[in-house]
């Protein structure tokens, strides 16, 4: 059957409330995200050989569970974590359920980013640090999450446009937002407006995403 170009008043209605559960989805899985895989990083990063506290299997240990994390297809991550959405959230469909295992699906990848963003800090600088007397702690936090905030929003702004992507994975069963639009109107009922009109508020919030993200890394990188 041939998509049909026509427009469907009473679905487009729904747009303006499906963009906004695509956005808090959004937003709620990057502020775990941020907040679980930030530490993640620094751990991998600051127990490695030759890091701020050296811990062999610690480090390991970590790293194996990051590469692990990233190593899952999400699609298959979010239907291995039903059994875990649904003690947490009490559902397994909705916006805010799939925020759980879209947030576990992401927090390996931002945790690999802010590892690579910390080693860009140059060794000279926790060094001197270490030598004026700074605890571990306040070089984690005054020199090294400090230095590589341009790399570290830069990074939480790749991983925001990848939730987007992931949101309409989820919306396709039963997560709700966009996604759940595109898929129940769009290509099972072969509505073309709809596919065209999902699609372009897709582009219209990567691109409001990742003009605010180069915006704030311009602002907090001084060396331009």
């Amino acid at each position: 059957m041939l998509y049909q170009l026509d427009f469907h008043w009473t679905v487009w209605e729904t747009l303006p409330g499906r963009t906004l559960e695509t956005v808090g989805q959004t937003l709620l899985s990057s502020l775990v995200v941020f907040l679980v895989g930030l530490p993640i990083g620094v751990l991998v990063y600051v127990t490695e050989p030759g890091g701020l506290r050296p811990q062999a299997i610690v480090h390991r240990i970590t790293a194996f569970i990051v590469n692990v994390g990233r190593s899952v297809p999400f699609i298959v991550l979010m239907f291995l974590l039903i059994p875990v959405t649904r003690f947490i959230a009490g559902t397994s469909i909705g916006w805010q359920a799939l925020s759980i295992p879209l947030a576990i699906g992401c927090i390996p990848f931002f945790a690999r980013i802010a590892e690579n963003a910390l080693r860009g800090v140059g060794k000279g600088k926790v060094e001197a640090a270490l030598m004026v007397g700074a605890s571990r702690l306040q070089v984690i936090t005054g020199v090294l999450v400090r230095e590589s905030l341009p790399s570290l929003v830069g990074g939480i702004t790749v991983t925001e446009v990848t939730l987007i992507g992931y949101s309409a994975i989820t919306g396709a069963v039963g997560g709700g937002g966009l996604g759940s639009l595109a898929y129940n109107y769009g290509y099972s009922r072969y509505m073309f407006d709809v596919m065209i009109a999902v699609t372009i508020v897709y582009f219209i919030i990567v691109q409001v995403v990742q003009m605010a993200g180069d915006f704030a890394v311009r602002r907090l990188d001084h060396t331009r």
